[in-house]
């Protein structure tokens, strides 16, 4: 029996998100479908996280056992061969039995794009959230700056999740531009439901002057779930996830 990580990308308008789900077509699915037919059968196959519907992913890890033993540049590229077009392989590596995609996980990064243009883009429809509001970014850095640490993010977590530890850490979270596109990218050790979509809501309320950046701290502290304004799915990405060893 052999382990494997492999490291995947995937466009996720057509998805209902990643986990496996019934009556929903799910990137967890196709993943599934296709490790069937590389492999024959699978066993503890295992994502790195759940994404929401219309969410993307630069680089998703799972991981799966099988009797079947092979390379690991021949398994990207079988992959490849079974995949849709909106999902791709680009990473296998052998890993220890005890290894596990969710669980390993020390850090993540996300990056939310904001295309701030004044009219629409077609191209960037699915990729982004179009808003053509000037955007103040030195306001937005600010309050970003105060999400920093080890937070109880209650206050940010959407209603319905079932998570009771809402205590996460953050290590970096940052707006920048280049052009009309502006990039959000915030790291972690974990997030919760909605938790990136539901800051960049508040910090364009930030940038709006509905919310003052010294106000972070005391949405932080009043530890209320909220059902504040969560940024549309299309624009955030999931872009990397580190694991100690590999």
């Amino acid at each position: 029996m052999q382990k494997y990580l492999v490291r995947i990308k995937y466009k996720g308008s057509a998805y209902s998100g990643y986990q496996r789900q019934q009556n929903a077509h799910t990137v967890g699915e196709e993943v599934f479908r296709c490790l069937k037919s590389v492999f024959g059968e699978v066993d503890s196959l295992s994502g790195c996280s759940r994404t929401d519907k219309g969410v993307h992913a630069l680089d998703y890890a799972v991981s799966f056992n099988s009797e079947r033993v092979l390379p690991e540049a021949s398994v990207v590229r079988a992959m490849n061969a079974n995949f849709p077009g909106d999902i791709s392989a680009f990473y296998c590596a052998y890993v220890p039995e005890s290894f596990h995609a969710r669980y390993d996980v020390i850090s993540k990064e996300y990056v939310y794009k904001i295309y701030n243009g004044g009219t629409p883009d077609p191209f960037w429809k699915d990729f982004s959230f179009f808003y053509p509001s000037a955007l103040d970014l030195g306001k937005m850095n600010q309050a970003a700056a105060h999400l920093l640490g080890t937070h109880d993010f209650t206050s940010f977590m959407a209603a319905g999740s079932k998570v009771t530890d809402c205590v996460r850490t953050i290590y970096s979270a940052c707006f920048d531009r280049d052009g009309e596109v502006v990039t959000f990218r915030i790291s972690g050790n974990g997030f919760l439901y909605k938790m990136v979509r539901l800051i960049v809501g508040t910090l364009l309320y930030v940038s709006e002057g509905k919310i003052l950046p010294e106000e972070i701290p005391s949405i932080l502290e009043s530890r209320v779930q909220t059902n504040g304004f969560a940024a549309p799915p299309q624009g955030l990405y999931l872009n990397g996830v580190t694991y100690e060893r590999e």
